[in-house]
């Protein structure tokens, strides 16, 4: 299949190989699947079949790195939800699932894209950004890139232990939490909502006039930090968006 996807391409059987803990509503699946390489910030699709052959599908993002060996995925339980709590509460390493894809061509981002690159998370909208900020890390040289990720709370800062790290060892990268309940997890970090004010501002910390911009969550965030970005500055031109519905 190409980059693109196809929305009527083949399903395939996918094992899963392995299961973690990302936080306490999100899990992160390894699975082997026979499907072409993903580009940063591309989907699968998941069907479910039940033993009445009730059918259910769910997109996720890819959170690794193209070229990995395995396709990750980081799941957030939904409690009203008919795919994620299969994941959570029943999928075990060696069960085997289908999956389509990969899939999307708009919200992606190749190392040849280059940078400044702005990344801006909400939540679980943190995975495809995660698969960008892990193909950067292997790029040589890494362009410089500023991650923004917005929760709730630290627990729910999905990989940020990954991206503390690569942020203390590589000077191209930037990593910053945004947390609207509790005190964020460092000093450097922000204890509040993001808006133009605070997006300005973090942009003119980063010192950087960012090339490509991506910004992934739930509509209100999107909307709210789109429009934020453009009031800070920015080229509504350069800012691309990924919805996962929900308030």
């Amino acid at each position: 299949m190409s980059a693109g996807g196809a929305r009527d391409g083949p399903w395939h059987e996918a094992t899963i190989t392995r299961i973690a803990p990302v936080t306490s509503r999100i899990k992160s699946f390894f699975l082997r699947a026979p499907l072409a390489r993903h580009l940063a910030g591309q989907h699968v699709d998941v069907r479910l079949t039940a033993e009445d052959g009730y059918i259910a599908r769910r997109s996720y993002s890819i959170a690794s790195a193209p070229g990995q060996g395995e396709i990750e995925l980081w799941i957030e339980r939904l409690d009203d939800g008919e795919v994620s709590p299969f994941f959570h509460d029943i999928a075990e390493v060696g069960d085997a699932i289908e999956l389509r894809g990969p899939l999307g061509g708009h919200f992606v981002w190749r190392p040849a894209d280059g940078g400044p690159v702005l990344l801006v998370a909400g939540g679980s909208g943190i995975a495809p950004l995660a698969a960008m900020v892990r193909a950067a890390a292997h790029a040589a040289p890494m362009p410089e890139m500023l991650l923004v990720h917005s929760a709730r709370t630290a627990d729910g800062l999905g990989g940020s232990a990954e991206f503390v790290t690569l942020d203390t060892n590589h000077p191209a990268f930037r990593f910053v939490a945004a947390t609207t309940r509790g005190a964020p997890p460092r000093a450097t970090d922000l204890a509040k909502r993001l808006d133009a004010a605070s997006l300005r501002a973090l942009l003119q910390r980063w010192g950087h006039a960012p090339r490509h911009v991506f910004v992934c969550g739930a509509n209100r965030f999107v909307e709210t930090v789109a429009n934020g970005l453009v009031d800070a500055g920015v080229d509504a031109a350069r800012i691309r968006t990924e919805r996962y519905g929900g308030a």
